[in-house]
């Protein structure tokens, strides 16, 4: 099998209640090194990634230490400082595959063999492989199955293909911002980025706010998004019985709150009845109409 570098980064992600850790241990037994870069932070984040790196690391990690451009207005538009500390990651990775994970996303390890699969199928015209997204939202039995959230996206891509992290890290481009061309695997990405204390939640949307807005006006303490760090039913929430990652068990035995969501009011607007009628449609055919995808289609792994 091809080697992998691994690549990931996290600022304050001790205080915003990151599962960083998790993430990097899900993805540590598929890569031959990891690269972090590690923002200068507020907290203990640089000293928790050291003792990862001596304690867990195998010998694989490698660390940038970074100091992100907050204090330029120019740099905290559209979550650009995102795309560009991720590049710093990307970079410094050496093998042609590059397996990037956001701080709060992780592997299943069940997955693993798929992943190795999807790696060993690729032809040479395959860039980048794309995963299917399993977002959790409010409590770690709560999933959220709609359009409004995306259900695929590029983690792994070659080296060679030069590509580069865009806009806020969502995704990859090559350098003249042609689409690359990717192969699609049932493999699956479990995002945690809405599942935390509801204080953390406020203060890392406080903080990620700014990074697309700019700085809050003195003396503002409400996110420039509102009180969407408050936990909310809306529609196309699910209750989720599978599987979670063995590396999250001990994080969600000591979760220190609770989000009852058939409890909670409803949330409605008239806008959400498109958006009821195309999940209905998704539901049954299997196809999301108007999907925008980051990726060219150049096959599907058949498992």
């Amino acid at each position: 099998m091809e080697k992998i570098s691994g690549f990931s980064l996290v600022r304050n992600g001790v205080s915003f209640d990151y599962p960083f850790l998790e993430s990097w241990r899900s993805l540590l037994p598929l890569v031959d090194e990891l690269i972090l870069n590690v923002g200068e932070s507020d907290d203990d984040t640089l000293i928790v990634a050291k003792k990862f790196q001596q304690e867990e690391g195998q010998g694989k990690v490698k660390i940038i230490e970074t100091v992100w451009p907050l204090h330029d207005p120019e740099k905290k538009k559209s979550g650009l400082i995102l795309s560009e500390q991720t590049n710093i990651a990307l970079d410094a990775c050496t093998y042609d595959w590059c397996f990037y994970l956001q701080a709060d996303e992780v592997l299943h390890e069940a997955d693993y063999p798929l992943i190795k699969k999807a790696i060993q199928s690729a032809n040479a015209d395959v860039e980048a492989i794309v995963f299917e997204y399993a977002h959790f939202y409010g409590s770690f039995n709560v999933i959220q199955k709609t359009r409004s959230a995306y259900r695929r996206e590029m983690r792994l891509i070659r080296k060679s293909s030069h590509a580069i992290s865009v806009g806020d890290a969502q995704s990859f481009r090559t350098p003249d911002g042609k689409k690359l061309n990717a192969l699609l695997t049932n493999a699956r990405i479990f995002h945690y980025g809405w599942v935390r204390t509801p204080e953390a939640m406020k203060e890392k949307t406080k903080f990620m706010d700014q990074l697309y807005h700019g700085d809050q006006a003195k003396g503002e303490t409400t996110p420039h998004t509102g009180d969407n760090y408050l936990y909310k039913r809306f529609w196309g929430l699910k209750t989720y019985s599978g599987t979670h990652p063995q590396v999250m068990e001990k994080r969600i035995q000591d979760k220190g709150w609770n989000w009852d969501l058939k409890n909670s009011p409803f949330i409605y607007s008239l806008s959400d009845l498109k958006k009821m009628v195309l999940d209905i449609y998704e539901s049954i055919t299997g196809h999301r109409p108007f999907e925008f995808k980051n990726y060219l289609v150049g096959g599907r792994l058949h498992e």
